[in-house]
């Protein structure tokens, strides 16, 4: 039997339920406010683009993107991409979803130390999510210590990414009701659906950071298992 399939992974259980608690949370929440029109009639594309203009980011654009909730913010072409059911969209969802990529964009203007952070660990995070598998398993294979642990430092790097991904997404949420709010996009009592539908999807990060840290401890136990 392979070592992740034993007793130790009563150790990530919580994440799995807190994962999929939160994916039920945000489906719901999302398909609920994609239901409800804005009184201002404006599609998730025209929201995002007078924001980003208002703040002074005309370089920026906006673009479609193929998919659901598949919506984000790509720093090195500087393009707020919106998914198919947001583009086009006038639901509160797609407002505070299109708000939320704005944030992100304005986070970069501003140089936010989170997000350059986090971009600076995506490669790493990548890497050690690929590798931290196959090397963990041959080390306990072929009994090689060493490898284990280069395997688990490098996973190390996902975990890091995964929890510096909190504040950043946080504060693109914060940042995108202030402009909702601030720029009228929103009357007073829709601002309420649109942070349900961001506070939903806050979760699925909440979820991800955790899942991958109680993986961190498990792969741990395990190594400690075998000294």
């Amino acid at each position: 039997m392979l070592p992740f399939f034993d007793s130790s992974m009563l150790i990530v259980l919580p994440a799995l339920a807190l994962a999929f608690w939160a994916q039920m949370r945000v489906k719901s929440a999302y398909q609920s406010m994609s239901e409800v029109r804005s009184y201002a009639g404006l599609t998730g594309a025209q929201a995002a683009r007078k924001i980003l203009d208002q703040n002074g980011l005309r370089d920026v654009q906006v673009e479609a993107v193929e998919g659901s909730l598949t919506d984000h913010y790509d720093p090195r072409d500087r393009s707020v991409r919106l998914s198919e059911g947001i583009y086009d969209s006038s639901s509160l969802a797609a407002i505070g979803v299109a708000a939320h990529e704005c944030g992100h964009a304005i986070q970069h203007s501003n140089s936010y130390a989170f997000l350059k952070f986090r971009h600076a660990l995506l490669g790493p995070a990548n890497l050690g999510s690929s590798l931290m598998m196959p090397m963990f398993l041959i080390g306990m294979l072929v009994q090689l210590p060493w490898l284990i642990d280069i395997g688990i430092a490098l996973f190390s790097f996902a975990v890091l990414f995964h929890i510096v991904t909190l504040p950043v997404e946080f504060d693109a949420s914060r940042r995108a009701m202030v402009q909702l709010n601030n720029g009228g996009y929103l009357a007073s009592d829709e601002l309420t659906g649109a942070k349900k539908v961001l506070n939903a999807a806050a979760w699925t990060y909440v979820a991800a950071a955790l899942m991958a840290l109680l993986q961190l401890i498990q792969l741990l136990f395990i190594r400690g298992r075998e000294d």
